[in-house]
Parts: C-alpha cells; sequence; structure tokens
C-alpha cells in the first residue's frame, strides 16, 4: 500500500513547475522533502493530496489512480495542512476539528474522543473554545494539524493506512511545539500510517524523517536517510549557499 507518484509532471501553462517525480509514501515512515524555495516542494505535495492534476504520469493511492475517486473518498484516506489555512468564519478551534468528521457521517462519544485525542496530541485543549479568527498565526496552524489527525483518525477502524500531508507545518509554531508537531506525527506513522512533510529545518528534518527527499529546480536530486543525504557537498548544493557554512550545517 502507498500514496504515489510515477513519472510526474505538472506543469503551470508553459512553464514545468516539477519533472518526471517518482516518489511513494509507505505506511510506517515519516518521509520530509528538504529545498530551496522554489525548488517544487509544494506542488510534489499538491500532486499526491490530489489538488493539483499531473500533465504526465500517475499519482495512485494504493494502486488505484487518485483521478478516480470521489472527493469524500479521497478525504476519507489523505489529510493535508499548507502553509496557510485562510479561515476567517466565526468558529471555535473544537468547531474546526469537528469538521474532521465530515467525510465519515461520524458523531457521538466516540468522534468526540478522537478529536478530544487530537486536541490534546497538539497542546490545544485551553483553547477549545476560542474564536479561530482570534488566534496567533502559529495558533492557527497548530488547529489545522489537529483538525488532520482527528481527520485520519475518524477512518482508523477500516484498517486502511491515512496519509499525513503537511506543507511547512512547523513555520509558525515556537520550539516546543514544533517538536509536539512532529511527534504527533511520528505517532501517527508509528501507528501504521504515512506521513510527508515539509521542512526547511535540518536539525528537525534529521531527528524525525525516515526518508529524506532532496529537491532542486522541480526534481528530486537525492532520496535516503538523513545521516547519509546531509552532507555538506549536498545542503549547498540544495541551498546554494558556501561551503563553509553548509559544512557548519551538516555538522549541528
Amino acid at each position: 500500500m502507498a500514496l504515489e507518484l510515477r513519472d510526474v509532471t505538472i506543469s503551470a501553462g508553459k512553464i514545468r513547475l516539477v519533472h518526471g517525480i517518482d516518489l511513494a509514501l509507505t505506511p510506517g515512515k515519516l518521509t520530509i522533502i528538504l529545498g530551496a524555495n522554489g525548488a517544487g516542494k509544494s506542488t510534489v505535495l499538491a500532486g499526491l493530496a490530489g489538488d493539483l492534476a499531473s500533465s504526465s504520469g500517475v499519482v495512485l493511492l494504493d494502486g488505484a489512480p487518485i483521478r478516480t475517486m470521489a472527493s469524500r473518498e479521497l478525504a476519507m484516506r489523505r489529510a493535508v495542512v499548507l502553509q496557510h489555512a485562510p479561515m476567517n468564519f466565526a468558529l471555535t478551534v473544537l468547531e474546526i476539528v469537528t469538521l474532521s468528521r465530515a467525510p465519515f457521517g461520524a458523531g457521538g462519544a466516540a468522534a468526540d474522543e478522537i478529536e478530544e485525542r487530537a486536541l490534546r496530541a497538539i497542546d490545544l485543549m485551553q483553547l477549545a473554545a476560542r474564536d479561530y479568527p482570534t488566534l496567533s498565526g502559529g495558533e492557527r496552524q497548530r488547529v489545522q494539524i489537529a483538525r488532520a489527525l482527528a481527520q485520519l483518525q475518524h477512518n482508523a477502524a477500516s484498517g486502511l493506512p491515512g496519509y499525513l500531508l503537511m506543507d511547512e507545518p512547523t513555520a509558525h509554531l515556537d520550539l516546543k511545539h514544533q517538536i509536539i508537531a512532529l511527534e504527533a506525527a511520528r505517532h501517527f506513522v508509528d501507528a501504521g500510517g504515512a506521513a510527508l512533510c515539509i521542512l526547511h529545518d535540518l536539525v528537525l528534518a534529521r531527528d524525525f524523517g525516515d526518508d529524506i527527499v532532496l529537491m532542486k529546480n522541480g526534481r528530486i536530486t537525492a532520496r535516503g536517510p538523513a545521516r547519509a543525504l546531509l552532507t555538506a557537498a549536498a545542503i549547498a548544493d540544495i541551498y546554494g549557499i558556501p561551503d563553509e557554512r553548509a559544512q557548519r550545517l551538516a555538522m549541528v
């Protein structure tokens, strides 16, 4: 079982955003994508989510093309956390997380328990009654992570693995909540799910990633364990920074 891109190219008009991408997310693994701004990381995530159509190649969920899947069916198997989630409705934190049950028609005590667990996992119980528009950027990001976790947990009884896709989930978070968010992703993976995170922090990537994917100019340049991939030469190449600086970062 996997959520995968097979030789996928995604374009915007005449501009090719990513080219010839082969990437599979498998249950039990947390995959982290690293690369400079504009490398194609978010495009890859959007392709996996089914939010961007490929110009060529195919996106598969457990062997079936996701373009053939209904939106509700796809929402039961994958959840997405974007860099920015514009939402200015006067809903509370709890009500936002409760939206996670929509694809399942879930309700009752079991659904309530799933959503409470997600809130606790992301350290949000004390904010459950707050109106979402009154939150800081980091607090809003944590709400979206909790919503995504709850969305996938609602389908846990099916026995089918879920896929958690997060685009820079730690960007607005303080250090404590960066760790909490990635630990929650780690627990989800350890319970049989698969997760993809786009990060910029090399230390967090080393600590939490099972697989690291390096991207540059719309292509995957390397994939493997963090310790093997995050060499000074690789860091200098994908970020375009001086070798001396990359050498220090590689040693952190």
